[in-house]
């Protein structure tokens, strides 16, 4: 009995001895964290959803930690360029992404061949912090008033109607793509470079639909320049109360997409840093004024924790991987 009571004493305290370092090393990684300023890269440039987003954050976040978070701006490639930076980063919380993460992961499967990074080995998520709401919306010429409408004058019409998307591994255009290929629709994608010239050329007529981010399209909805007939959300959106959601429009089921914003760190960060940044988040998350400028934005809040993060992103990526598949779609 006393050599068995001594082999379970001597194996508790080795396994302490053997814990003790990592335990050590993630104490004095909080501990100590924040100390200097972070960098948070926006993979796109000024002025789009990504970078309002992240400018909010980042300069919550430098309240909070009590420390500068600056917005570092690396676009170029679809957010390619940004994102592998900090894929290769050092893992100690000094780099961030922010992340427009349904674009990333529509890149990923359509650009398998061209993307350095892998989204979910490379990385690890903080947080979820908000999605953009997308909707269908038609130039007036269109002679429909509804999704039944629209869907019937796309069947009478097999390769005439086109849509536009502010680029070929947008989430406008994959929206459009899914809702095509699950009704059998045959549809002209136009892409363009950018939300702006699409919008443009939507307005004057020389696209006839699109499905477009909210904030984008909004002004122009309200301004009867364009004609809003779903957005692409499960459930109803307060910016556009009136305008049914896919599946109340057409009754496909479960039809709900969104562009996905968040925070990721390399993978390898300690844990202790990803939990503190994500549990910061989430209180700055929660405050109205916050949630204004977000909603201001076009954004609507929707924070998740890194475990449920984790398994958003690998929802998105096998939802498209699947669309892109099925439907055959191209990087054209």
């Amino acid at each position: 009995m006393r050599q068995k009571l001594t082999y379970w004493i001597s194996a508790a305290l080795c396994a302490s001895f053997i814990a003790s370092p990592v335990l050590a090393q993630g104490d004095a990684a909080l501990k100590n964290y924040p100390d200097k300023s972070i960098r948070l890269v926006i993979p796109f440039p000024p002025g789009g959803a990504t970078d309002v987003i992240g400018r909010i954050m980042a300069q919550e976040l430098s309240k909070t930690l009590n420390q500068q978070v600056v917005p570092d701006n690396r676009a170029g490639d679809s957010g390619n360029i940004g994102a592998d930076l900090v894929a290769k980063s050092p893992a100690d919380g000094y780099t961030l992404l922010m992340g427009a993460l349904t674009s990333h992961a529509i890149n990923t499967n359509l650009d398998k061949d061209k993307i350095k990074y892998n989204l979910e080995k490379d990385f690890t998520p903080v947080a979820i912090v908000g999605v953009v709401p997308l909707v269908f919306v038609v130039n007036p010429s269109v002679p429909v008033k509804n999704m039944k409408e629209f869907i019937a004058y796309a069947k009478a019409n097999p390769g005439k109607l086109t849509f536009a998307s502010s680029g070929a591994g947008a989430p406008q255009r994959l929206a459009m793509e899914m809702f095509r290929y699950q009704l059998g629709l045959d549809m002209l994608h136009i892409p363009y470079k950018g939300s702006g010239p699409a919008m443009t050329d939507l307005v004057g007529g020389q696209v006839l639909s699109m499905s477009e981010t909210v904030p984008a399209a909004l002004q122009f909805i309200q301004a009867g320049q364009l004609r809003a007939l779903a957005v692409t959300t499960a459930k109803r959106i307060s910016q556009l109360p009136d305008v049914p959601t896919v599946t109340e429009a057409t009754g496909l089921p479960n039809f709900d997409v969104v562009s996905m914003f968040g925070i990721e760190a390399p993978a390898g960060t300690p844990p202790a840093i990803v939990n503190k940044l994500s549990a910061d988040i989430k209180t700055i998350l929660q405050r109205p004024d916050v949630q204004e400028r977000m909603l201001a934005a076009g954004v609507y809040v929707n924070y998740l924790s890194p475990a449920d993060s984790s398994k958003r992103i690998h929802r998105e990526l096998n939802m498209w991987s699947k669309v892109i598949k099925d439907a055959n779609i191209k990087a054209d």
